[in-house]
């Protein structure tokens, strides 16, 4: 387990210090240099994403998350919402940025088989694990992994695309 989580540390690290940076976007414009990229939090664009139910809001930091390459993003997920049973086809690293977040796994929405992710707390899931989540209060969670980015939901008809 040390093993793997000193090899996560390293490769986290290599790769913040390696990956070029693509342009943000969040609509903010400031004068640096086109490798670095600095937001603050009141200038990230959000927009709705129809790949959630009603109420999520994303703010694409690094991507564009339809192509290949690394992509970050924020959601704000409003009071009370609840993401059904999906998947991504690639690994996807969750930060709780602030709020409590409840994840889970498994084909199923479950709230009693969730754990309570706070303000600080990370979850990574590998490539087509199946997860879920919800939350009371509003919760602002940052996600990266590697672009195309999607979401795959278990049971059809919770994807909001097709309603």
């Amino acid at each position: 387990m040390r093993n793997m989580l000193f090899t996560l540390s390293v490769t986290l690290a290599l790769g913040a210090l390696t990956a070029p940076v693509a342009s943000a976007q969040s609509g903010a414009h400031t004068t640096m240099p086109s490798d670095h990229l600095m937001v603050t939090p009141d200038e990230f664009k959000w927009v709705d994403i129809p790949s959630l139910p009603p109420g999520a809001k994303l703010a694409v930091i690094e991507g564009p998350l339809n192509q290949a390459g690394p992509v970050t993003f924020r959601l704000r997920l409003p009071a009370n919402y609840q993401i059904p049973a999906h998947w991504h086809p690639a690994i996807e690293h969750v930060t709780v940025i602030s709020g409590t977040f409840n994840m889970g796994s498994g084909d199923k929405f479950d709230r009693a088989h969730t754990k309570a992710l706070t303000a600080g707390s990370i979850a990574i899931m590998q490539p087509k694990t199946t997860h879920f989540a919800w939350n009371k209060e509003e919760t602002i969670v940052q996600v990266h992994g590697i672009g195309p980015w999607s979401v795959t939901y278990v049971n059809p008809a919770d994807d909001t695309r097709k309603q």
